[in-house]
């Protein structure tokens, strides 16, 4: 691959994490190194990576509970967990929770770049061919692209577009506001809540030559995108 792919890597083991950053580095990664739970999970918020390597024994917050949290807000980004352990419900649990796929200690570095490429070339593509209907609109995601029947297609900006995706892909439920605000801004804080609230009002009349489409505020829990 052409550009280096940002790798978050959680491991509390020091010397095992310096090992893994620095051949993964020789390989042309960009490789983000956490020792534990919460460091991750604000390293994953405010650095947007392509991929997730979590070790499930962590201290602070372990590898599984720092997956159900991210598949909270994110439900598309791999994870690949790293773990000591053996017994098959822990394999099953790791799977259950969202993660994409599992490696056992002692691992080779070779099988675990494999199994990144092998991820993030799945996961560009599905991103790279979705390409919506949405009532009279096609909403080309990757692009950028909003196109309203035959007439020309309107461009939207990077935050606005992940909105919409998000919306549509919740479509005719709730989409929370905590949510969003934690997967696109890094925080829900109130000034990201209002600059959502003014990125709410661009996509609606972005939306408006078609009437039977609504991005309704559901006071005190978020919005919903109905047809």
């Amino acid at each position: 691959m052409a550009d280096k792919i940002k790798l978050l890597l959680a491991e509390d083991e020091a010397a095992l994490g310096q090992i893994l950053k620095e051949s993964l580095e020789t390989r042309d990664f960009e490789v983000i190194l956490c020792e534990n739970g919460d460091k991750a999970f604000e390293k994953y918020k405010s650095e947007s990576p392509e991929i997730l390597v979590l070790d499930v024994m962590m201290p602070k917050k372990d590898g599984f509970t720092l997956a159900k949290e991210i598949r909270a807000i994110d439900d598309t980004i791999p994870i690949i967990f790293l773990t000591a352990k053996s017994q098959t419900t822990d394999v099953v649990e790791g799977f259950s929770i969202g993660g994409n796929d599992y490696l056992k200690k002692p691992f080779s570095i070779e099988e675990l770049i494999v199994r990144v490429y092998n991820l993030v070339s799945r996961t560009k593509t599905q991103t790279h061919s979705e390409v919506i209907t949405i009532g009279n609109y096609t909403f080309d995601f990757p692009k950028q692209h909003l196109k309203f029947k035959e007439g020309d297609h309107v461009q939207l900006t990077h935050r606005e577009a992940h909105l919409l995706f998000h919306l549509i892909k919740n479509k005719n439920r709730v989409l929370e506001r905590s949510v969003i605000l934690n997967k696109l801004w890094g925080t829900d804080d109130f000034f990201s809540a209002r600059s959502m609230d003014v990125f709410i009002s661009k996509l609606r009349k972005k939306l408006s030559k078609d009437n039977t489409l609504q991005i309704i505020n559901v006071r005190g829990f978020g919005y919903k995108l109905t047809d």
